[in-house]
């Protein structure tokens, strides 16, 4: 559909496909819904958007809600389930297009998920890609600048995120059962017997954007905060506050408290991954779910794939992780996890993106390496059709301005399995090396459209061997 988007695009004045493009959207949204039989009618589903902790969210919300014992599928940025089977996220998009994600609500509901989740980024809501379908649960994680050339400004991006919120009054009343299994009400007196599900709102009530997302109409409204911090969301809307606090982190992972006494002890490190999981303790609150069957749930989750993944070795005595941190608040986040757990020395390497992205990121994310790290090493993520040398370029200029000095403790190596090798050559015990900007993605976007396979997770083990096999 999108090689289809590009020819018309080529044989239409740009004014006039400018005005037929959201017709286009709206119409393809439609066709996939009915392509695939209305699948969200016969589901409960989860909407997740934000500028950071989606993909976290939705991995720690599924786990929770199989462990249970309700099926749950989902598609996020690192990961899709149809409840059947799990497989890492392809495609280079967080939310889908409409045929793939009305497909895979399908495959769902032919495996028995009770719920599906599904990852909502503010572009595919300007293509209308949330249309058809039946939310029942809007969840907001947090909100930063992000995607400016695309929507114009910060306001245009937060407006864009909130019509997804403003869909779900038009979003149709559905009946579960008692095992949350959407069911026909087709009179009156199975709707008494049903149970109707509510059309729900959880937002961080920590963010300063929370108030204008619990603005829009929903039936229950939800927020969780932090105990030390006073309410950023300045919002009027009467909603349920869950509180959480007592957060403490370690190279285990992190635990903090709910409403002051139920413990949660997270497997996966930084702090901020308790804000995460309380979208998962919200979600379970709202569904009946106890908190005892919650936290269960959630501690049962050993990690999340190309989230602060720790990647095995045994022999060289340091310790490597793999993020997908790619923009300057995530980067931040990432350092106020790893300078507290007392590593010797951080060797980081990272870069940029390309293809329109936000250029004026690229020297704080060096600037940020250059500030926390012993040894920075820029090299090539995904260029699309821009220089990589000249984005490495810049992110470098970033770290430079820092301190760092070149071919001493700033490299600069398009190559990235040469700048991951380079990394891990330089550390000795009790380092960390952090590899950043990609995660467990499946491909480098290079020119003309071309996908190069790679996942950093994997380069990284068949370094690692290569390096133990010469120690």
């Amino acid at each position: 559909m999108d090689k289809l988007l590009r020819i018309i695009k080529k044989y239409i004045p740009a004014k006039l496909f400018a005005a037929l493009q959201p017709v286009y959207h709206y119409l393809l949204a439609a066709a996939a819904a009915a392509r695939y039989g209305w699948p969200s009618e016969k589901l409960i589903v989860i909407g997740v958007t934000g500028t950071t902790g989606k993909t976290t969210s939705t991995y720690l919300m599924a786990k929770m809600l199989n462990s249970a014992g309700l099926k749950t599928g989902f598609t996020s940025t690192a990961m899709f389930s149809d409840g059947k089977n799990e497989w890492l996220n392809d495609k280079k998009m967080t939310m889908m297009g409409r045929f793939f994600t009305q497909g895979i609500l399908k495959k769902m509901v032919k495996n028995h998920c009770q719920y599906a989740i599904v990852e909502a980024t503010s572009q595919g809501v300007e293509q209308f890609r949330h249309r058809f379908i039946n939310y029942d649960i809007l969840i907001f994680t947090g909100l930063y600048p992000e995607h400016l050339e695309a929507h114009g400004s910060f306001a245009k991006y937060k407006q864009a995120k909130g019509k997804l919120f403003a869909h779900l009054k038009n979003c149709k009343t559905k009946y579960a059962d008692d095992k949350k299994r959407v069911v026909k009400a087709e009179s009156g007196l199975k709707k008494i017997e049903a149970n109707r599900v509510k059309k729900i709102i959880i937002a961080n009530g920590d963010d300063e954007a929370a108030g204008y997302f619990l603005e829009f109409w929903a039936e229950e409204k939800i927020s969780y905060k932090a105990k030390s911090h006073p309410s950023a969301g300045g919002s009027k809307v009467k909603n349920n506050a869950v509180e959480y606090g007592s957060i403490k982190s370690n190279k285990g992972g992190v635990e903090f408290t709910v409403n002051g006494k139920t413990k949660i002890n997270l497997k996966q490190l930084g702090e901020y991954n308790a804000a995460n999981a309380m979208t998962a303790v919200c979600l379970g609150l709202s569904q009946g779910l106890a908190l005892e069957k919650i936290k269960a749930g959630l501690e049962k989750v050993k990690g999340i794939p190309g989230r602060m993944e720790i990647i095995k070795n045994t022999a060289p005595g340091f310790t490597v992780i793999v993020d997908y941190a790619f923009e300057p608040e995530a980067l931040k986040k990432i350092y106020e996890t790893v300078l507290k757990l007392e590593y010797n020395k951080i060797i980081h390497v990272l870069g940029s993106t390309g293809g329109g992205r936000d250029a004026a990121r690229r020297p704080k994310l060096g600037a940020l390496a250059g500030q926390n790290a012993e040894a920075v090493i820029i090299t090539n993520e995904d260029p699309y059709d821009d220089d990589p040398k000249l984005i490495i370029g810049q992110v470098a200029a970033g770290a430079a301005n820092a301190g760092k000095v070149e071919n001493e403790n700033l490299f600069k190596i398009e190559d990235r399995r040469e700048a991951i090798s380079k990394a891990l050559s330089l550390a000795g015990e009790n380092d960390l090396v952090l590899v950043t900007g990609k995660g467990c993605e499946q491909a480098i976007c290079a020119a003309d459209g071309v996908k190069i396979p790679w996942d950093d997770r994997q380069v990284v083990r068949e370094e690692l061997e290569l390096l133990t096999r010469n120690i």
